[in-house]
């Protein structure tokens, strides 16, 4: 097989289809590069669970057809290939979730959001890789093995959207879907050096009971922000059978402002997480980046203590460690480790913690609430420590600046937002630590108001075009 095309494997998905539109490059051309990248990088990532190049390369002549004989009827996003997590159903393929219990399973429907891409032009080409359930910030199952950051395979390339993290890092996709209950977006995006956005609760709609968790969005992982925007715009609105979904439907601008002026608030630890010091360096470049663009950055205590990891932690064991354990229960030999570990920390809730989780999320949100009012936008990092190891397992100690935390929650500042659910949130690159890892930092806007996090992103992004830049891409 040729050697990929490097360049245009990390093409933006915009100037893709604004190459597939003017006829300089042919649908066909893309896919065969994006194949010929995944054959050069599956087998030290593993970003995929499934992949469906031959109906792949069905949709991308269809779509060179329509793009040769169009009469101005192209829909947004013809003949784009896009990976789809392992988790989102597809009709007739088989979707694992990541699980042993599931290896078998076939899907009657197709997800809600993946059809309105699929309506739009897309198709699919691959299912990207997540732990078991999407249960962990790590991405290995029994089933698919371990998937790595192409920044240095020794490290966790994210969870639970980390297989889409992972080839977008590596250009093998130009776009990828994810989900996020407790940051399953936004750290693949930091560890992999790409951008991620958890979208307000309701904003996408959902085909299962998560769509009843205010918690569960699923959303979009892109390499630019006009990419993720795009992405998003085709996959929100109302839906007929998601109650939970907000009317009307809301559209991102692909083209931002400046922020000369703006007031952007920021914290580097929410008040109580450890910060390595390759994290808390990049996020002060980005800060200075920022006040190069004209912003206000002002440092703000939130006000927030280790009580918003614990409402998580006993919220997440309590519904979602409910629902695993309902699954692991019936055969526990065929869990994994991750699986066990959650169906474990279930049985030691009660309702009365959980209903505690309310009340300090009601306390989170009236202090975040009354901050982001004053300000435009909010920038914290998105994880406080990169060096995670691939395959880490729960009972292996996480330690950051000397101190052990949780293994599941201590490392990762994005959880926090999950419980302020209608709030928006962008992980974009911070750069490259000392150690060789990408950092991420969030933006977060008050709740419903989307736009903000994405102007701020697109500056960020002009000022430093990230992976678009040859010197920017992991060696891989």
């Amino acid at each position: 097989m040729t050697k990929a095309d490097l360049d245009l494997c990390y093409l933006p998905a915009t100037e893709v289809l604004a190459r597939f539109r003017d006829r300089t490059l042919s649908p066909v051309e893309y896919l065969d590069t994006l194949i010929a990248r995944a054959a050069e990088t599956e087998p030290k990532v593993n970003a995929f669970a499934a992949t469906h190049f031959d109906k792949a390369r069905d949709h991308a002549r269809a779509a060179e057809a329509r793009y040769a004989n169009s009469a101005g009827d192209l829909r947004p996003l013809e003949g784009l290939p896009i990976a789809i997590k392992d988790e989102m159903d597809l009709e007739g393929e088989v979707v694992t979730v990541g699980s042993l219990y599931l290896k078998d399973n076939v899907s009657t429907e197709t997800h809600f959001t993946a059809q309105r891409l699929f309506d739009a032009g897309a198709y699919y080409h691959a299912q990207t890789t997540t732990p078991e359930f999407c249960c962990a910030g790590t991405t290995e199952t029994r089933i698919h093995g371990v998937t790595r950051t192409p920044w240095d395979l020794r490290y966790t390339c994210g969870g639970s959207s980390g297989g889409s993290g992972a080839s977008l890092a590596v250009g093998s996709s130009p776009l990828a879907t994810g989900s996020d209950i407790g940051g399953s977006i936004r750290i693949p995006a930091a560890c992999c050096g790409v951008v991620g956005y958890k979208p307000p609760y309701g904003r996408n709609p959902e085909n299962s009971a998560f769509a009843y968790d205010h918690y569960a969005v699923v959303g979009p992982m892109g390499r630019t922000v006009a990419d993720v925007a795009l992405m998003q715009n085709v996959m929100c609105g109302p839906h007929p059978l998601d109650n939970a979904t907000i009317r009307p439907k809301y559209e991102l601008p692909l083209t931002h402002e400046g922020i000369r002026g703006l007031k952007i608030a920021w914290s580097m630890d929410l008040g109580f997480f450890e910060i390595d010091s390759h994290v808390r360096a990049n996020t002060l470049r980005t800060l200075d980046v920022l006040k190069a663009l004209g912003a206000d950055i002002v440092e703000v205590d939130v006000t927030w203590t280790a009580r918003a990891e614990q409402a998580t932690k006993t919220y997440l064991d309590h519904l979602f460690g409910g629902y695993i354990a309902s699954v692991v229960d019936t055969d526990p030999s065929r869990a994994s480790s991750w699986a066990a570990y959650c169906a474990d920390q279930n049985k030691t809730t009660t309702s009365a913690e959980f209903y505690e989780a309310y009340e300090a999320q009601a306390d989170m949100g009236r202090v975040f609430g009354a901050m982001l009012e004053e300000s435009y936008a909010f920038i914290c990092p998105t994880l406080g420590y990169h060096e995670i190891l691939a395959d880490q397992q729960p009972e292996d100690a996480i330690l950051i600046n000397g101190k052990v935390v949780d293994p599941m929650y201590g490392w990762t500042l994005c959880h926090p937002f999950n419980m302020l659910g209608r709030c928006p949130v962008l992980s974009v690159p911070s750069g490259i630590g000392g150690n060789g890892l990408p950092t991420g930092i969030q933006i977060v806007a008050r709740h419903l108001d989307d736009e903000r996090v994405f102007r701020v992103g697109q500056a960020l992004q002009t000022a430093d075009p990230w992976l678009s830049k040859p010197s920017n891409r992991p060696l891989i």
